[in-house]
């Protein structure tokens, strides 16, 4: 399977997951998922790549996600 197939897995069991969460009210663990979701898409990357020993990324800010912008966007801070 290639990289890009399995990151796409990836994604759509996590997308799943949260909205699962988000319709739970338990907006804790879909931001919990998101993290985890960037967590294993990089270990996975670093993985297929040859690359654990740069693991852990030492990042002066976090990047964001879809899912973790999803997961903002649906915070009651900031909702409309």
């Amino acid at each position: 399977m290639r990289l890009i197939d399995e990151l796409n897995d990836l994604h759509d069991s996590y997308a799943r997951a949260i909205e699962g969460a988000v319709a739970r009210d338990d907006l804790d663990l879909a931001e919990q998922l998101a993290q985890s979701y960037e967590d294993d898409a990089i270990q996975l990357m670093a993985e297929r790549e040859g690359l654990t020993h740069l693991l852990p990324l030492q990042r002066s800010t976090a990047p964001e996600s879809s899912l973790r912008r999803l997961v903002r966007r649906l915070l009651p801070s900031h909702a409309a």
